[in-house]
């Protein structure tokens, strides 16, 4: 038995050094190839003079029918002369697969779309697996460099604690990513009961009151649900207890962290927070807050708003479309609107922002040559021009887009650069990449296609929620926030995240409970607050104090 175990176990090692000596051999035909091609001057296309292979790393969207055939990728590579050899993985299985590749030491030159996160960022910056990507950017990404000095968040939010950026990501404004803790409420029931749209949180009281007292559906029966909404994991913005906390302290709903003259604290452990949590708690106790509204996913939102009779009062959602189909063959979602940040007891009034930079998306690794890190940065300042951000999300003109006519007005009533155009088919296409790999989505660019004539048509849904953001969010913009994309030193990463899920679960807990009643703020808030000790909080706050400083 011993001496077959040690043939199997030289015959592993044999294969190994084989497959080793095979990449090896393999790098060094590529390096070789590579060496003898030109890169033009930058600004000048196509980028290199003759063909040049990157091996790049990516998720297969299932929306998406083959990135080889894709008539993007056929554009992108024509005009670089860049050939991608594609390693692909199922979108869904992207961050498992991402690490067993580079923990293996088996990747590609180039990760094209990776969602890095800062930790993986620092982690193999400092292995040595991603390189350095200052001096590249600085030479030959002029696009990339501008973005940095234009948009103030952009070079903090990818420069990791060592001074080096490691990874490009998708820059994303949009109005409705930044904004997504919205509440929409049924315009209609206000106008059948006299009501205003409410300004504070007592006004809330009263509406929500009169929602579930005064039957505003007019059907005889008590079957209204005033509030309702989903947890956040299963409809983006469906978070209640973030609207309604805001008023109060304001509540991320992730580090429940806030920042006030440069100090970082915790929301959750304060009396404001306390306050919150009672007025919560009198709307749930009252039935003025759906039951479910803690546990239950989009699905069940979607069930109870779109049923014959309408029963529903009020939601959170980023988009309405979550719980209403902008389809002018069903128009309930005209009935709704937003409803602005309420102005708390002590006058706070503000609403959640989030960053438009997320992780990282590109990278480049040690196996790429000095050849192919500058072609492939090219590459990507390439990505950040215009019109490979129109043809990479809508495909080829005169398919998903065209040009603007004259009098077509856009978002911000100016005349209009685009105007998209309607794409029959069926779930599949081949014509783009969506979003994927490292881009630059700008508010000016989002807002520069044609803007639907009638915002409550189906057509119009992005005029509306545009609108809707930009007039009743946007001047509400929180100061409080602790600063998104902010890297935690590489020691403190893996301490930090765990402490954050601790805490984090630890508040969300008591959050419910506090508010549904199972406990009691007269027996139980003390103990709720000491439970904070033993979950080394003021650790927590020592780490991300750093970070913010630095």
């Amino acid at each position: 038995m011993k001496k077959k175990k040690l043939v199997a176990i030289s015959i592993v090692f044999a294969m190994l050094f084989l497959v080793a000596c095979q990449s090896k051999e393999s790098g060094k035909n590529k390096n070789e190839r590579t060496e003898n091609i030109t890169i033009n001057p930058v600004g000048e296309l196509p980028i290199v003079d003759e063909t040049m292979t990157l091996q790049m790393f990516a998720p297969q969207y299932p929306t998406i029918e083959d990135m080889k055939t894709n008539t993007y990728t056929k554009w992108l590579e024509e005009k670089t002369n860049i050939h991608i050899e594609w390693n692909l993985v199922p979108d869904d299985a992207l961050n498992d697969r991402k690490q067993l590749m580079l923990s293996s030491g088996d990747y590609p030159e180039v990760i094209l779309h990776g969602n890095l996160t800062p930790a993986e960022q620092m982690r193999y910056g400092e292995q040595g697996v991603f390189l350095p990507l200052n001096d590249l950017i600085d030479q030959y990404a002029p696009n990339v460099k501008k973005a940095m000095e234009d948009l103030d968040y952009l070079e903090q939010s990818i420069t990791a604690p060592d001074g080096n950026i490691y990874s490009i990501p998708q820059v994303n404004e949009c109005f409705h990513c930044s904004y997504p803790n919205k509440y929409w409420i049924n315009k209609k029931w206000l106008d059948q009961l006299g009501l205003e749209i409410p300004k504070t949180t007592d006004d809330l009281y009263t509406v929500l009151k009169a929602f579930k007292e005064k039957d505003p559906n007019g059907n005889g029966k008590a079957d209204e649900v005033p509030l309702t909404a989903a947890t956040e994991e299963t409809m983006w913005g469906g978070n209640f207890a973030v609207y309604l906390m805001d008023p109060f302290i304001y509540n991320d709903g992730d580090t429940y962290l806030v920042v006030r003259d440069d100090k970082v604290s915790l929301a959750a452990n304060t009396d404001e927070w306390k306050e919150g949590l009672q007025f919560m708690h009198k709307l749930y106790s009252e039935g003025l807050i759906d039951m479910g509204a803690f546990t239950q996913n989009n699905d069940a939102v979607n069930q109870l708003a779109n049923r014959d009779e309408n029963i529903m009062g009020s939601v959170t959602t980023a988009l309405l479309s979550y719980a209403l189909s902008p389809d002018d063959k069903t128009p309930r979602h005209k009935e709704y609107v937003t409803v602005p940040p309420l102005k708390g007891p002590k006058g706070v009034q503000q609403a959640n922002i989030e960053a438009s930079v997320a992780n990282g998306q590109f990278a480049l690794t040690n196996k790429a040559t000095e050849e192919q890190q500058i072609a492939a940065i090219r590459l990507v300042d390439f990505l950040f021009t215009e019109e490979a951000i129109l043809l990479q999300e809508y495909g080829p003109e005169g398919k998903g887009w065209r040009k603007a006519e004259e009098g077509e007005l856009d978002y911000d009533g100016k005349q209009a650069k685009y105007t998209q155009l309607p794409v029959e088919g069926g779930q599949t296409h081949n014509d783009g990449w969506e979003q994927l790999g490292p881009s630059l989505r700008t508010f000016e660019y989002r807002a520069s296609f044609t803007a639907p004539e009638d915002p409550l048509a189906e057509d119009g849904y992005g005029t509306r929620l545009h609108q809707e953001t930009k007039n009743n969010y946007e001047p509400y913009a929180t100061t409080e926030n602790y600063p998104s994309g902010i890297f935690i030193n590489l020691e403190d990463s893996s301490e930090a995240a765990q402490l954050k899920t601790t805490i984090s679960d630890y508040i969300e807990t008591n959050l419910a409970q506090f508010v549904t009643g199972d406990k009691n703020f007269e027996k139980d808030w003390d103990a709720y607050i000491k439970g904070f000790e033993g979950l080394q909080l003021d650790r927590y706050l020592e780490i991300y104090q750093a970070a913010y400083d630095r």
